[in-house]
């Protein structure tokens, strides 16, 4: 009998001494097993304190049925495997027994130490695949810690880092904006991880990443045959949320047609499969994210206003890098430090002026880009510090106002260029930008109108 931490204990309820001892040796030809036997339900049942893993137990007790220790045993751990060993081969009795909890149910005939040996290996497989997986939860609860994963004294996220507790404390929906690269995924992770539904899964699907004809198979599932190409059954996200947590990252691409249906489901706690008439429940968790202005989307009729409100609850919104002063230096020594620990680097260190330029950057790419910008200082730095001139920016477009500036063009002139830049971002939508740049909507109509007659006599001249 092996008795440590490690061990697999086991209780062999049987009153058959012949019988007991037989059952004993067949679970002690694994070394990590260890058995304890017992000859009565009761002996059993006040013996539960020692938590065993796995009862082997006879139907048919001097003092009580097995149904009614099995009942005993769930009623202390529901998670323990008990397997029903029964002189007669009774279906309806095996059938109550698996329905209320039994692993298995085996027949004491010529195969049953056969089947014994099968099932003890089976239950062994699980458990440390149980083990293996509650270790990586462990693991990610871990990395998703608040002040670990996300990075900053600034007074901006530490007002962050309050929200994202007070969001883990309940099951509130979440809705979290800011500009792309903040690090939106990583707070609906964190919050996750550091919840009640931690131990169950975190499914995410990004409404943008999805062309729209299979968004909605993707994100409720479909039956077999429910289209060309549907061989098999194939469940969807709110499905494989089920007692977790379901993050719609973009939500603000979610395609108008879907909505109503994205809002029945979280609603009303179910779905419908494509293809598929059966109503599914489902009690998962809703955190969403996007970098759009969903408000100014519901004004513009691109987003419905009563699924807005479903899934505003408790909102979180993440700052721009350029806005958390300090703690760009932080998150910079943090990635640095990582960087270099994985590529097996001397540790290194931020000259003054390199400190000083990152401060002095906008980081239109946020988090993302800064990572990106000091991975790559790692690898061209020369000595044991980075310089100024290995901080190297390379923004794929110059933010608006470098690029207005450089042309040193009149008042006039730029001013028409910043009223074209904002019509084509928002789609020629006149009140929108009168409202974005805090002017009257009659100074567009003018400026339109002028341009108009410009080109005209331009024209005909």
């Amino acid at each position: 009998m092996k008795s440590d931490s490690t061990a697999v204990r086991i209780f062999v309820v049987e009153d058959d001494p012949m019988y007991q001892k037989m059952v004993r040796y067949l679970m002690e030809m694994n070394p990590d097993h260890e058995v304890h036997c017992f000859s009565s339900g009761q002996e059993c049942i006040e013996n539960l304190y020692r938590q065993p893993q796995i009862i082997s137990l006879d139907y048919s007790l001097p003092d009580m049925t097995g149904a009614e220790v099995l009942q005993k045993i769930k009623a202390f751990d529901k998670d323990t495997d008990v397997i029903i060993l029964s002189s007669q081969q009774d279906v309806s009795t095996a059938v109550k027994l698996l329905r209320e909890g039994a692993y298995d149910y085996l027949t004491k005939d010529s195969e049953t130490k056969e089947r014994l040996l099968h099932l003890l290996q089976r239950i062994d497989q699980r458990r440390a695949l149980r083990l293996e997986v509650s270790e990586l939860r462990a693991a990610l609860q871990s990395n998703y810690s608040f002040q670990r994963n996300m990075i900053g004294n600034s007074p901006v996220m530490q007002e962050v880092f309050r929200m994202m507790e007070k969001a883990a404390r309940t099951n509130i929906t979440v809705s979290i904006s800011g500009a792309t690269g903040t690090g939106k995924e990583v707070v609906a992770k964190s919050i996750h991880y550091n919840s009640a539904r931690k131990a169950e899964a975190f499914v995410a699907v990004n409404m943008s990443a999805l062309p729209k004809v299979l968004l909605e198979s993707v994100i409720v599932g479909y039956q077999k045959g429910a289209f060309s190409g549907a061989t098999t059954r194939n469940p969807g996200r709110f499905e494989l949320a089920h007692r977790g947590t379901l993050f719609l990252d973009e939500i603000g691409e979610l395609d108008i047609k879907l909505q109503a249906k994205v809002l029945r489901a979280i609603q009303e706690r179910e779905f419908v499969r494509v293809g598929g008439t059966k109503a599914i429940k489902f009690d998962a968790r809703i955190i969403t994210a996007t970098h759009r202005d969903l408000a100014e989307e519901v004004r513009r009729g691109h987003f419905r206003e009563d699924l807005y409100y479903r899934l505003l609850g408790l909102p979180i919104t993440l700052p721009e890098l350029a806005k958390r002063g300090n703690d760009i230096l932080l998150m910079a020594r943090h990635f640095l430090d990582h960087f270099t620990q994985q590529n097996q680097l001397p540790q290194l260190e931020l000259s003054k002026k390199a400190k000083n330029k990152l401060l002095k950057y906008r980081f239109p790419g946020n988090v993302r880009e800064l990572k990106a910008i000091i991975e790559l200082a790692a690898v061209l730095h020369d000595g044991g510090r980075i310089d100024a001139e290995d901080i190297r920016f390379n923004t794929p477009n110059r933010p608006l106002e470098e690029a207005l500036l450089a042309g040193e063009k009149t008042f006039e002139a730029y001013k028409h260029e910043i009223i074209h830049h904002y019509l084509k971002k928002y789609d020629n939508d006149i009140g929108l930008v009168a409202r974005k740049l805090d002017i009257g909507k009659s100074t567009i109509y003018r400026l339109l109108k002028d341009e108009s007659k410009n080109s005209s006599l331009s024209f005909s001249s």
